[in-house]
């Protein structure tokens, strides 16, 4: 085993919430763990609010984690300045959700892209120029597109002018924040296939955060699984997908469209009754508890404690009270009872 490009442990992230008297506090991320190997792809899925987008910008440290630790490449950069910070920001970068946001619009896309080869001091003059235009051919752009702003250019070649802007400097971890979401149905194929084949040549790691349950098991090699700011479920994607153990995962991957209609008749439905707890007061216990389909095998020990992401072989970890390595409960959950 080589050792992991990026490694969190025990990832916390809190925000204080003020304001009419009210005080409080949003546990956007409690207690997240997970690895990713040279060369791999994770996937991070789960709903709108669980943690995803955070735990991206606490490992880019765009936002500094209340406790827990992040490693790049075996450094510990928790902790890190921004002065400490600058020089390692040439093994992580980050693909943001919106193309155009997050492109500066007072510069041209050649400007963009070949920022970050001035400020890491790898290029300048002439020789700048060129691996600008090496990297516009890479990712599928014309050369003239160099000179325009990003305004000028339609939403799919802006993504892709920051997938170049984000592999200039050949770094070994990417996080892509959603980066198709945003995007016409007809461009999100093209993307998401540059993404993987520029994976394949270039070999970095990348933390993908989507909701597209389908693009992950296109992309992915492991799938990690958010709910309520922790992790539920964390798996080799094959065996996600074939074989989930968690209730909350059988009831995501029950809502994916199958593109064979004959298939997707005949699929039974997992409805979850209620919705998300506010972050702002998690349940005790189990945090799935209160709209899991099967919380009456599990009380009271889910309303007490925490379950733990416990590894049941194989790279499958999953933190149900109901699913302990060596029992009959590891196997698939019955959809029927799930579906109620």
């Amino acid at each position: 085993m080589t050792e992991p490009v990026l490694e969190v442990v025990d990832l916390v992230k809190h925000f204080p919430v003020r304001g009419f008297g009210a005080r409080g506090v949003v546990h956007a991320v409690d207690g997240v763990s997970f690895s990713i190997g040279r060369g791999e792809m994770l996937g991070l899925v789960g709903e709108s609010g669980s943690g995803k987008s955070t735990v991206a910008n606490c490992v880019m440290r765009l936002v500094a984690p209340t406790s827990g630790t992040i490693r790049l490449r075996g450094q510990d950069i928790t902790h890190l300045s921004r002065r400490s910070l600058r020089p390692l920001r040439r093994d992580m970068h980050m693909v943001f959700q919106d193309p155009y946001s997050s492109l500066d619009p007072r510069m041209t896309c050649g400007q963009i892209v070949g920022e970050p080869l001035s400020v890491q001091g790898i290029a300048r003059g002439r020789e700048l120029v060129r691996l600008v235009g090496d990297l516009f051919d890479r990712v599928g752009l014309r050369d003239e597109l160099r000179f325009r702003y990003p305004h000028e250019l339609s939403g799919g070649q802006r993504q892709r002018i920051g997938l170049a802007r984000a592999l200039a400097v050949s770094p070994a971890l990417l996080v892509a924040d959603e980066p198709v979401s945003a995007l016409d149905v007809s461009v999100q194929a093209s993307i998401l296939n540059l993404l993987r084949d520029l994976q394949e040549d270039l070999g970095f790691s990348c933390l993908f955060i989507t909701h597209d349950l389908a693009t992950v098991e296109y992309l992915c090699d492991r799938v990690a699984v958010m709910y309520l700011g922790q992790v539920v479920e964390l798996a080799p994607t094959s065996e996600l997908f074939t074989e989930p153990r968690h209730p909350y995962t059988q009831a995501l991957l029950s809502a994916a469209v199958v593109p064979d209609p004959d298939v997707q008749r005949s699929r039974s439905r997992i409805v979850l009754e209620g919705d998300v707890p506010s972050p702002l007061a998690p349940p005790s216990g189990c945090r799935f508890r209160t709209r899991c389909p099967l919380e009456h095998r599990s009380a009271p020990l889910s309303h007490e404690e925490e379950p733990p992401l416990v590894d049941l072989g194989g790279g499958h970890h999953v933190a149900c009270h109901l699913v302990r390595p060596g029992a009959e409960e590891t196997k698939l959950l019955d959809p029927a009872e799930l579906a109620g």
